[in-house]
């Protein structure tokens, strides 16, 4: 009989040192050091019943802000979205409840051709050709995506824009390090890329330029124009996009990108924390075999039946270690399908009406905090869901006072942008009511 979250009897523990030829659990833990044992009881209250458990457990988690109970104006990467109770149905189905790797194909052929469908849903959002699967999140994809470019090219600096999130930027100078890549950072100006520094210092040594839009500020950032700059020289377009404004902006691979990335997280995965979250990325056809992950292919077998296997596997399990492209290796084919499902269950019209309830939300509440006293916006660029505001006291201590009211408020940029004081990055999902928006500003005007 199983004995869930029951640790192991004393009997039990004696029968298991003795098979591996221990006397002790000291003897069995000498090596570590006296100084790091704990050598007294722990200090913990009497047993409870279930009921009293239950009662108890309760209590300590109505501590927590949620966001049942709060309204949330905070994103900086990470976004309330409204997930469907379908998705949420589906992927808790047992056949999918598991992260491990399909590496039997005629046993996984469920788990391949939902990455498989996942993969399309990617090509037609990003306007790319091939799509892979299992990037942890954002900021791997972006890096993997660095790594792409330098593989392809065969040169060794990255150009970034400081509009990139700071947290995918730290990510890529921490791979960059120990691959002894160059990464050279690029100011912005009102908000967007500067692109006379840009078009200044992308040159033949340059492997790939990566821009984020919208971008950290929540403003749009003229692809157009940066492709353009880009491809002057043999250097890759990395465009890192928020999947949910491409149902009503023209995708990065019509723009020229040559590869596209970006969370998944506001597709269908809760924000959980801060994760586990979903990172994508899609290129062109010539760039297929430099892709990181795996790449679930479509195949017909002898008797006509179609079917499903992993077309390419790049890491160093499959392949000689020499030929990989990467070591990234977790399955997010869970968070995958998630979206999967959103973007299945939505379809065209539904992830465009997203996106421009998304948009319309969002510069409701900007015209609004524009009339109050001493708020104006940060910069004159387009955005989509997320925008900056210059406010007239410290953002941290608007959020702690709007918390008492149970109101979410925007990341102080200054954190990330010590330049930027007092300014404060709000985001609005299709998740926020106007009775709510309402009810921030309310509470904004009555602070001093």
């Amino acid at each position: 009989m199983g004995k869930n979250y029951i640790p192991t009897t004393p009997k039990e523990q004696e029968e298991m040192l003795k098979a591996i030829g221990s006397n002790s659990l000291d003897e069995l833990f000498s090596d570590l050091p006296e100084s790091v044992k704990m050598t007294r009881s722990l200090d913990l209250p009497s047993p409870l019943d279930e009921i009293s458990l239950s009662k108890t457990l309760q209590e300590l988690s109505k501590k927590n802000s949620n966001l049942e109970d709060h309204i949330c104006f905070l994103g900086a990467g990470a976004y309330d979205h409204y997930v469907p109770s379908v998705v949420k149905h589906l992927v808790s189905r047992s056949e999918f409840y598991t992260a491990y790797t399909p590496y039997q194909a005629e046993i996984s052929q469920g788990t391949l051709q939902a990455i498989f469908e996942y993969q399309t849903l990617i090509c037609q959002l990003t306007g790319l050709e091939v799509s892979n699967a299992s990037m942890y999140d954002g900021a791997t994809a972006v890096t993997e995506a660095a790594l792409m470019a330098i593989d392809t090219v065969k040169k060794q600096e990255i150009i970034v824009s400081t509009t990139v999130h700071p947290e995918y930027r730290e990510v890529l100078k921490t791979y960059a390090k120990a691959l002894k890549i160059k990464i050279t950072e690029i100011s912005f100006q009102a908000g967007v890329t500067n692109l006379e520094e840009l078009a200044a210092r992308v040159n033949e040594e340059t492997a790939g330029v990566i821009i984020q839009t919208p971008n950290f500020f929540g403003c749009l950032e003229d692809l157009g124009e940066i492709e353009r700059i880009v491809h002057q020289t043999k250097a890759l377009l990395i465009a890192c996009v928020d999947p949910l404004s491409l149902g009503i902006l023209e995708s990065p691979g019509a723009l020229g990108a040559d590869i596209a990335v970006g969370e998944a997280q506001s597709l269908g995965n809760c924000l959980s924390f801060g994760g586990p979250y979903l990172g994508f990325l899609a290129c062109t056809e010539k760039l297929k075999r430099r892709l990181p992950g795996r790449v679930a292919g479509q195949t017909i077998d002898r008797e006509g039946r179609r079917g499903f296997v992993l077309t390419l596997q790049s890491r160093e399990q499959h392949i000689r270690r020499a030929k990989a492209t990467s070591n990234i290796c977790s399955n997010q084919a869970l968070n995958a399908l998630a979206a999967t499902i959103y973007l299945a269950y939505l379809g065209k019209d539904g992830l465009q009406k997203i996106g421009e309830l998304c948009l319309q939300k969002a510069h409701y509440l900007a015209r609004k905090i524009e009339k109050l006293p001493g708020y104006s916006l940060a910069f004159p660029a387009p955005f989509f869901k997320e925008f900056v505001v210059w406010c007239p006291s410290e953002p941290e201590r608007l959020n702690q006072e709007l918390l008492e009211h149970k109101i979410i408020g925007g990341y102080p940029v200054q954190k990330a942008y010590p330049s930027l004081i007092q300014g404060w990055l709000l985001a609005v999902t299709e998740k926020r009511s106007k009775g709510e928006i309402d009810c921030l500003v309310e509470r904004l005007e009555g602070l001093k």
